[in-house]
């Protein structure tokens, strides 16, 4: 069985341990604060870990929280069945990450948490869990991907897949010139795991330069809402998002990759952080967090999340990202949507100045100002 990740690589307050019998896991959290006072929960993102969560656990701990941060199925130091592409999917659909929250809730001897908190694909988990469990997720944050909700049950024709699960639009960025792929559709491909975990200039340079390209340190980020859901308006995106065809996201990043002076700069993410991404990634490869994309892409996320159909968070929620962050507008309306359908009780939509996709590790001071001050209005 793995240790826990070891104090050495964590912020003085913050501790690592397992908990077993997690919906068939043997979970692996990080937590800050006292048991018995309530819980924040903090999902993460891809590729991320618990540990992403590292600058701001303490901070929310000191308010009164006991805050838990768990690596999902799939991620890190949790152990459970070893992620296979050809594996039946079910865990990895929306609902099942949510299972799995409900679990971890009930393993902490909970009946509920203050706050769900999630970050990239933590953000969807995390506003899921709010959507199906009010009772149990008292309130939510999403950070970097807005929520629009379930969309109405489709009347009279069947219902094509659309958005990200779209053949079609797969089809029309391949026609463009040159010819493009969405990432989540390179991300859905047996290649895509060993295409990053075997990367040509190594794990920790592809990682290095997977979060700088998606961060404000790139200065290219300055992202603007979209016109439509279609080919020609989503190319306009980085190429971290609509990659060139025909290559990998390992070579798509690689030519963004920072000079030596701009890592040594980084305050958020400095080598020896990174090399805890890298040795993790190392180990356990990519797969378990590309299962969730195979959902999004073969339209089962979709179709399960339509038993909710019609329905938004009724909660209090808030929203976060960084104002240089692609992912508000990566799914184009999705925002809007947000702001009345998808969240009914939206108390704050927060765009924060000098962070890009990785806020809560960019400009970690400023969110957990914003988390607390959303939590003080609860």
């Amino acid at each position: 069985m793995l240790e826990p990740l070891a104090a050495a690589h964590l912020p003085e307050g913050v501790r690592a341990r397992h908990i077993a019998h997690v919906n068939g896991l043997r979970m692996h959290v990080l937590e800050a604060g006292e048991a018995g006072r309530p819980v924040l929960l903090l999902l993460h993102g891809f590729p991320e870990l618990a540990y992403s969560w590292r600058h701001i656990m303490l901070p929310l701990a000191e308010a009164g929280y006991h805050v838990v941060a768990p690596d999902q199925r799939g991620y890190g130091r949790t152990e459970g069945p070893v992620p296979v592409f050809d594996e039946e999917l079910t865990p990895y659909r929306p609902l099942g990450y949510v299972r799995d929250a409900l679990a971890l809730v009930a393993a902490l001897g909970q009946d509920g948490v203050a706050c769900v908190i999630g970050h990239d694909f933590g953000a969807p988990v995390a506003g899921n869990a709010a959507l199906s469990r009010p009772d149990v997720f008292r309130s939510v944050v999403m950070m970097s991907a807005p929520f629009g909700g379930p969309r109405p049950l489709p009347v009279g024709e069947p219902e094509a897949l659309a958005g990200l699960a779209s053949p079609a639009l797969h089809a029309a960025l391949a026609q463009l010139d040159p010819p493009r792929q969405h990432y989540q559709w390179f991300y859905s491909t047996r290649a895509a795991d060993a295409d990053m975990r075997e990367a040509p200039q190594g794990l920790h340079a592809f990682l290095r330069a997977y979060y700088h390209h998606k961060s404000a340190d790139w200065a290219a980020n300055q992202p603007y809402k979209l016109p439509a859901f279609t080919a020609e308006a989503l190319a306009v995106m980085p190429t971290y998002y609509i990659m060139p065809a025909g290559i990998g996201m390992a070579e798509t990043v690689a030519a963004e990759m920072p000079d030596a002076a701009t890592i040594a700069a980084n305050a958020w993410l400095p080598d020896a952080a990174l090399a805890v991404y890298a040795a993790e990634y190392g180990r356990t490869g990519f797969q378990g967090g590309l299962q969730s994309y195979r959902c999004t892409t073969s339209g089962q996320a979709a179709a399960e999340i339509r038993l909710f159909a019609g329905r938004g968070i009724e909660v209090p929620s808030c929203f976060i990202a960084g104002r240089n962050d692609w992912g508000i507008h990566q799914k184009p309306g999705e925002f809007e949507l947000m702001q009345g359908q998808g969240c009914r009780d939206l108390r704050g939509c927060h765009l924060v100045p000098g962070a890009g996709h990785w806020v809560q590790q960019e400009q970690a001071t400023a969110v957990v100002g914003l988390i607390r001050e959303f939590l003080r209005g609860l």
